[in-house]
């Protein structure tokens, strides 16, 4: 090329490692900087997320209607699992591109600790966040998004039928699949992701933690049709037997009978969402930023180290086998859905307390300072007719949306950065588990 004269530019300097504990509430700036800092990855990895989930949504509004019907659902199942899968890339890859612009990353490299590439991160990440999602309801947001647009695009199919007192399918891609089709893929996927999770324990192949986070995830999916038709059957059943009659009984009598019952309980039912909006939601995204940064661990043990309660599990570890995987069975639930967040909270708690409460306090602000804003924006822009909002509405969400999730991604950096840098500069530095 004209002008060049075969000398390399010097490489622009990176972040250098924190030299004194950073404060914890410094957690606002540093999420910040590090967006600042990413910002055209983090804008580029959500554009194009948003472009394939758009595609992916619209092609299961068309593939649910026609000939053969029972096989066009199973492969709206399939998009919603892609759907899925696309989320997670898309996080995956959005947290990946903030790492070089970690302390603590900086410092492993200081160390000799190679860089780990995206699809190693994804193919490592992928089993523990299906869990996570799915243990969570995360998908049900994804549910609703393919309803809503089959309902929107096909509007007038809908109506139509409603004036003419005609049958309509729309709006049901997701609950009409045929119980026996249901259990059969359900059979199938479960074969698969047992074979992909044990070539994950092994440490076999490059793309088999990504598989066995498909197979989980239409685990799932293609079995919803068939567990609840044997949910119900198995609901009016049990609602019969005379336990469970006495069982409603004394329930309704304590309520009238017990003091206070119906305060505590009204109190439970108004503060748990909340808590779990603001306190556990942030959590569970922590955990996930944990796993793309290398630093996580979903074992019991890892969580009460250190504690009395170690002793307990060296007990049950030693038991017999019919007693672990009957605890197994029945803790199974809790475990995936409150082991990995105890262990975030250990994490963030050893960078400092109070880094814990800024973690909360940010994430809920930025929820509602976007939910403002957007009402702002749309109070300022305005429109003289309704429908306007049809084409402007999804423009104004894409932006309020898309600063949301930068800014999430880079505070669950920025939170997962000043937890290890501190732990690091205290000669406990953070380690995969």
């Amino acid at each position: 090329m004209s002008g060049s004269t075969g000398v390399m530019a010097p490489p622009e300097p990176g972040p250098t490692p924190a030299q004194r504990l950073p404060s914890p509430y410094s957690l606002p700036l540093h999420a910040l900087r590090l967006a600042g800092r990413c910002a055209l990855p983090l804008i580029l990895w959500f554009a194009a997320g948003e472009l394939v989930r758009f595609v992916l949504l619209y092609a299961a509004t068309e593939v649910a209607y026609g000939d053969y019907r029972q096989v066009r659902l199973v492969a709206v199942m399939t998009l919603l699992t892609l759907i899925v899968m696309a989320a997670m890339t898309v996080v995956t890859g959005m947290l990946h591109s903030l790492r070089g612009a970690l302390w603590e990353m900086r410092a492993r490299a200081g160390e000799g600790v190679a860089d780990e590439r995206f699809f190693r991160t994804l193919d490592r990440v992928a089993p523990a966040f299906a869990v996570l999602y799915l243990a969570w309801g995360f998908q049900v947001e994804d549910a609703r998004d393919v309803l809503q647009m089959d309902l929107f695009h096909h509007f007038f199919d809908l109506t139509d039928a409603a004036v003419f007192g005609e049958e309509s399918v729309v709006g049901r891609g997701l609950v009409d699949l045929d119980w026996r089709v249901s259990l059969g893929t359900m059979v199938v996927m479960f074969g698969l992701k047992t074979l992909f999770a044990k070539f994950v324990e092994k440490g076999k192949g490059s793309f088999y933690g990504f598989l066995a986070a498909f197979s989980e995830f239409a685990f799932v999916f293609y079995g919803l049709n068939a567990t609840v038709a044997f949910a119900d059957a198995r609901a009016e059943w049990v609602e019969h037997r005379r336990v469970v009659a006495g069982a409603e009984d004394a329930l309704a009598e304590a309520q009238k009978s017990v003091p206070g019952w119906d305060a505590v309980t009204g109190w439970f039912g108004e503060y748990w969402p909340l808590f779990l909006e603001a306190v556990a939601i942030p959590l569970a995204w922590l955990t996930v930023a944990m796993l793309v940064f290398g630093a996580f661990s979903d074992e019991t043990r890892a969580v009460v180290k250190g504690t009395r309660l170690e002793k307990g599990v060296d007990r049950l570890e030693s038991g017999h086998d019919l007693t672990r995987r009957s605890f197994d069975e029945l803790t199974g639930g809790f475990r995936d859905r409150w082991v990995p967040l105890f262990n975030a909270l250990r994490t963030v708690v050893r960078g400092g307390a109070p880094l814990f409460g800024m973690l909360c306090l940010c994430y809920v602000g930025l929820a509602v300072a976007l939910a403002h804003a957007d009402r702002g924006m749309r109070l300022l822009v305005g429109a003289r007719d309704e429908w306007v909002w049809v084409y402007q509405g999804p423009a104004l969400s894409f932006v309020c949306d898309l600063v949301l999730n930068v800014l999430t991604m880079a505070l669950l950096a920025a939170t997962y950065d000043i937890a290890a840098t501190r732990s690091r500069l205290r000669g406990e530095p953070l380690s995969d588990a």
